[in-house]
């Protein structure tokens, strides 16, 4: 099981550049929304300086001004930069998987889990910086704008594709491995009132379907699928589908990239293994 994640971004376009131009035609297009895309995007010289004012667009409240949250932002991507590297990723990842998103303007101005998961970039970074309550103020501001609710201690790795983004909920020792996509109504949670290590690890490739529910310490190995609706409490070999409630093992192996192609039919044949 992966501990460490890396970004990949080798041999493909500069998100930023790409995210300019398309803004650029955008605001051509439909003037009506020039103001907004040049306020967000054009009126920026990087994508850090960008996404802290986006960033700050979204979760600021009565409590944390605009100000201070484009300035938490902007510090956290100043000291640590490969979460501008992550967030390139994870917007270069819904373009690719997502039929829907036409580009990177979409997802940057609207997408919920996109945003949600920025959201919980900062988070993090002020979590491992003993800033705990910080970060659980933005852990209470995403799930009050994007309804979707991240523990501030969830190790997420980049290229992550949360499809929808409402009702997610990602437990506090859980760790989602690079590339993986899940769509609404995902839990990775624990299965009681225990403490210490406790919520799902899940691999590189993965792919968990609507509604699916994957609970306590189990690991779901690379490149695993987890169908819609399925309650999964043991774990999962890499390369496998799991489906039902309980849930089984019904093809092993699955696709090569279920999280790429997000190819949530099952095989005909069922093996019926149980986990």
């Amino acid at each position: 099981m992966p501990r460490q994640f890396e970004v990949v971004t080798a041999g493909a376009p500069p998100v930023w550049a790409g995210l300019r131009n398309e803004a650029e035609r955008a605001a051509r297009d439909e003037p009506t929304l020039a103001s907004l895309l040049n306020a967000v995007i054009l009126s920026h010289d990087s994508m850090a300086e960008a996404l802290s004012y986006q960033f700050a667009r979204k979760i600021a409240d009565q409590e944390l001004r605009a100000m201070s949250a484009r300035e938490i932002a902007e510090e956290a991507y100043e000291a640590d930069p490969s979460l501008i590297a992550a967030a390139e990723a994870d917007l270069r990842a819904v373009f690719e998987r997502d039929p829907a998103c036409k580009g990177y303007v979409q997802p940057f101005l609207f997408f919920k889990g996109f945003l949600a998961l920025q959201n919980h970039r900062v988070a993090h970074w002020l979590w491992t910086h003993s800033r705990d309550t910080l970060a659980f103020y933005l852990q209470s501001r995403g799930s009050e704008v994007y309804q979707v609710d991240i523990h501030p201690n969830a190790r997420i790795g980049s290229g992550v594709f949360l499809d929808h983004g409402t009702g997610i909920v990602i437990g506090e020792t859980a760790v989602v491995g690079d590339d993986v996509s899940m769509l609404h109504g995902v839990t990775l949670g624990g299965t009681g009132a225990e403490r210490g290590d406790r919520h799902p690890k899940i691999g590189r490739g993965v792919l968990l379907g609507a509604g699916a529910k994957v609970l306590g310490n189990i690991e779901i190995g690379d490149y695993a699928k987890i169908a819609s609706g399925s309650v999964v409490l043991k774990p999962v070999p890499a390369h496998c589908t799991a489906a039902g409630v309980p849930a089984r093992l019904v093809n092993c192996p699955t696709c090569e990239e279920p999280a790429r192609t997000m190819d949530h039919t099952l095989a005909e044949a069922v093996y019926d293994y149980v986990i």
